[in-house]
This record gives structure tokens, C-alpha cells and sequence, in this order.
């Protein structure tokens, strides 16, 4: 039977390239952006990403009704997080004070203001692998990342940080429980890395 890989459109984010890539790694599955609960809940793995601000991403999620789709995804099948993907999974933003989905404790804060910070992190930068994991199979420690964003994640529990990347402090660049895995970085951008655990990905079982 053909592996259906749902993408979640709610219409923030260049979908299209993390569909291309998402296809690449996964020639054989039916690899699809969707809007529609339905193909949702059908989906074997879904990918959640996101780009954007926050209050508008989360006001176009809620607009097209999906998130009772996305909540049961991300608790019963491997469920991938990007970006905005990732912030939206945690309790609230400190970008225009607001709510997420609350499906993981934390919360969404700004890189501080500090003196030669560049605002927004963008560009390549190196991710350090918190542990072992599924999804960092076949990618060394320290490997580059693409990075575009003002706001990070400060998982409410510390054993679900996955990754750090320093800028200039370290902060959590990748997050994991269970059947989810959500990174701040752009794996679709990231070259052979990023090609990399988007496959680990669509071949990991996490039960």
C-alpha cells in the first residue's frame, strides 16, 4: 500500500519546496499538500511546517478549522514540525502575545535585543544533537542548518529539547517526544542534512 506524507496547508510558507523535498526523499509515497481534515486523519505521517508570524499563522490555521486534525495527528502518528510548525505546538508566543496549540508545554520568546545581534538568525548555522534519535540517523553532530526567524522555543520541560544552536546563547533548535519531531530550522533549505532527516522521517517508526 502507498504511504500517504500529508502536508498541512493553511496558506503561510513556500509549501511547495517542502513538498518538492518531502517528494525527493520519498518517491514512492503519495506526497500531497492539504487543507482538508480528512486527508489529515487519512495520512500515515503528516509534516506541519510554517513561515511567517506568528498571530497571522495561527489565525489562518484556526480560519480553515484544522486544528482538531493537527492535535490528533501529532498524538497518534510520526509527526514532523517545521519552523512556525514547531512554535505553533507549544502554549503561547511572546510574538504578539499569542496562544498556540498547547499540545507541548513551553512557551515562544524573542532573541533578545542585544548589541551587533543581527535579528532576524538567518542563515546556515550548526545544530547539536541533544542525543540519539531516528531522525539524526546518518547526520553528524554539528551539522548546518538553514535558519530564518525572531523567536525561538523554550520547551516547558527540558527532556523534549533535541538540538541546540548557539546565537549567540544556545537556544532549542529541535524538539522531540514521543511521536513527534519539530525543528526551528529549514530542513527543505538545508541540503544534504536536511535531505537526510526529511528521509529519516518518512521511514521512522516510532512506536
Amino acid at each position: 500500500m502507498t504511504q500517504r506524507i500529508s502536508i498541512v496547508d493553511y496558506g503561510m510558507g513556500n509549501l511547495r519546496s517542502v513538498q518538492k523535498a518531502v517528494a525527493r526523499v520519498a518517491p514512492d509515497a503519495d506526497v500531497r499538500l492539504t487543507a482538508d481534515p480528512a486527508d489529515i486523519r487519512a495520512a500515515d505521517r503528516v509534516v506541519f511546517p510554517g513561515q511567517g508570524a506568528m498571530p497571522e499563522c495561527m489565525r489562518a490555521f484556526n480560519e480553515r478549522g484544522l486544528g482538531e486534525a493537527v492535535a490528533d495527528a501529532a498524538r497518534e502518528k510520526p509527526f514532523l514540525g517545521l519552523c512556525i510548525g514547531q512554535q505553533m505546538l507549544f502554549e503561547h508566543s511572546e510574538e504578539g502575545d499569542t496562544p498556540g496549540l498547547a499540545l507541548l508545554p513551553g512557551v515562544v520568546r524573542a532573541f533578545p535585543r542585544k548589541t551587533g545581534l543581527k535579528i532576524p538568525h538567518m542563515g546556515w548555522n550548526e545544530v547539536w544533537q541533544s542525543g540519539p534519535h531516528a531522525l539524526w540517523r546518518g547526520i553528524a553532530d554539528g551539522s548546518r542548518f538553514y535558519f530564518v526567524h525572531s523567536f525561538y522555543c523554550e520547551p516547558g520541560v527540558p527532556a523534549l529539547a533535541a538540538a541546540s544552536t548557539r546565537y549567540p546563547d544556545d537556544f532549542t533548535s529541535a524538539i522531540a517526544r514521543d511521536n513527534i519531531f519539530a525543528t526551528q530550522f529549514h530542513p527543505e533549505k538545508s541540503s544534504v542534512a536536511g535531505l537526510k532527516l526529511l528521509s529519516n522521517f518518512a521511514n521512522w517508526d516510532p512506536s
